[in-house]
């Protein structure tokens, strides 16, 4: 998430246009999967939250459910609730920035329910789009006071509950939507989100071993979840799997600086050798072999970090016949018009630099589902 802000900056500055990238690159679908519209999180680190519920509302749409808008304020003011209460556990030793991860999500649904977006769009303050910067300063104010006095006071209570509602506006204890009275748990239960168990997390590094649920070392795991481990060829045979099979996938990994050129539609992972010259664009170069050994590599050594996450929705080839991924940003659809705030991943770029993914368990091949025991 730290590089977020100035990877944003870079894709603004940048004036190349899209239509550039187009005419190198041909792109054929293989499987490109419906979806809901795309959001903007604008000043915010939700990322998380933005792309697990695009991802809860193409499970709807998969499922027959229609078309849902689900508020991610609603599901962001729980998070943040229950993370201000680890980091006070943690003697102010947790994680109170915004990142989280996908599983992050889908528990504050389960736990706490979920609501439409137009009953909650958790903007009570004079702006037009998400700005959390002065939430999340006073946010910390609360927190560091409530560590520093070893304790929880009944003011404490009142104070987040009064700076959530202030900035995000109040909860709703019942809603109506399309003529139906609801509670935020009631509408979740609709839905069938009132128990998340067939959504797996996982991820893919060597320093653990594989077929296990283990730790992911990152900061925005700030509950300490573990996640399924497989090896490289399983994770991305559980992408294309997914993908090709009409199941999408929320992502989580790392914008590298020119690989990563969302202002063009594109993020690429070419040879160290043709690096200079193919994130110019001007022709296509050969990706990247990506094997276990160099992604973990670039992990340790974090150039591969948790920097955001996204929702990938569709399985494309090029001209040359390399696959690349379709995937659906929230920065809004204005910072790439020509692609409306989507871009194509391509396959070395994301066996390089994903952390983790979240599917529906459905979703895995069978023979790698039973060494899991799903």
């Amino acid at each position: 998430m730290k590089r977020l802000i100035i990877i944003t900056l870079a894709a603004v500055l940048s004036t190349a246009a899209f239509a550039q990238t187009q005419t190198i690159y041909q792109f054929t679908p293989l499987r490109d999967i419906p979806v809901t519209p795309v959001k903007d999180q604008a000043s915010t680190g939700t990322c998380w939250c933005f792309a697990t519920v695009s991802f809860l509302e193409a499970e709807l749409i998969r499922q027959g459910k229609g078309e849902y808008d689900l508020s991610e304020m609603f599901v962001v003011r729980n998070n943040y609730k229950d993370r201000i209460f680890d980091n006070y556990l943690r003697r102010g030793n947790g994680n109170i920035n915004p990142g989280s991860i996908a599983h992050m999500a889908t528990k504050a649904i389960e736990k706490y329910g979920i609501v439409p977006e137009s009953v909650y769009t958790g903007i009570n303050y004079d702006s037009p789009r998400h700005n959390h910067n002065e939430l999340s300063a006073y946010l910390k104010g609360i927190a560091d006071v409530s560590v520093n006095l070893k304790k929880l006071s009944p003011e404490y209570d009142k104070l987040i509950k009064s700076l959530f509602d202030i900035y995000l506006g109040e909860e709703p204890e019942t809603f109506q939507y399309k003529g139906k009275e609801y509670t935020p748990k009631s509408f979740a239960q609709m839905l069938g989100f009132d128990d998340m168990s067939d959504y797996i997390e996982l991820t893919s590094f060597s320093h653990h071993p594989f077929y296990q649920q283990v730790p992911l070392e990152i900061p925005d795991n700030w509950d300490h979840e573990k996640l399924w481990n497989v090896p490289l060829d399983d994770f991305m045979a559980i992408i294309d799997n997914a993908l090709q099979n009409g199941y999408t996938v929320a992502w989580d990994g790392d914008l590298t600086a020119g690989e990563f050129q969302h202002n063009r539609g594109i993020a690429i992972c070419p040879e160290p050798k043709d690096f200079a010259e193919a994130v110019k664009l001007e022709k296509v170069f050969p990706d990247r072999v990506v094997t276990q050994e160099i992604r973990q590599k670039d992990f340790e050594t974090f150039r591969t970090v948790d920097d955001h996450l996204m929702h990938l929705t569709g399985l494309f080839r090029d001209q040359n016949g390399n696959l690349f991924y379709k995937t659906k940003n929230s920065w809004g659809e204005g910072r790439n018009e020509d692609m409306k705030g989507y871009l194509y991943m391509s396959r070395a770029y994301v066996q390089m630099r994903v952390v983790s993914i979240m599917v529906h368990k459905d979703a895995i091949p069978k023979d790698i589902r039973k060494k899991l025991g799903l």
